[in-house]
């Protein structure tokens, strides 16, 4: 069990879809089963910039952001994302999951920007759910 469930609340985990991409079927299955697991979930809705969703995560108090990106954009996305993370204070921190469909050789590039985890289309819905209790459990693995 993870390290804020144990505090009788439990993880609170906030899936975006950031740009143009309309396509919301897969991080919607994602959703439904990180509610199956226990947690919280906040969905953005399509069409959201980068600075909306991050202003979001904050307000919302999450534990882990999950961006959800088809379109092909996600480099320059995730850059976005990183210069607005690093104008929070470090007590609006949380763990930055990248998903959806991104070449193999980006996927290490995310990871390196600070990415804590890549889920691809073909993740099993078990790996989901034990990818984000492992980083809300592992408070270093956080933004």
């Amino acid at each position: 069990m993870a390290a804020h469930e144990s505090h009788d609340h439990p993880i609170r985990v906030m899936l975006a879809k950031i740009g143009l991409d309309g396509h919301d079927r897969g991080v919607k299955v994602v959703a439904r089963t990180l509610r199956d697991a226990g947690m919280e979930v906040i969905y953005t809705g399509l069409h959201r910039s980068p600075e909306q969703v991050i202003e979001a995560a904050v307000q919302e108090d999450v534990d882990v952001l999950g961006v959800s990106l088809l379109s092909g954009a996600h480099m320059p996305i995730f850059t976005r994302i990183f210069e607005l993370l690093g104008a929070l204070p470090d007590a609006h921190r949380f763990a930055l999951v990248a998903g959806g469909v991104m070449p193999e050789e980006d996927e290490a590039e995310l990871l390196r920007m600070g990415v804590a985890a890549v889920l691809g289309q073909d993740t099993t819905p078990e790996t989901i759910v034990d990818t984000v209790r492992a980083l809300v459990g592992g408070q270093t693995s956080t933004l």
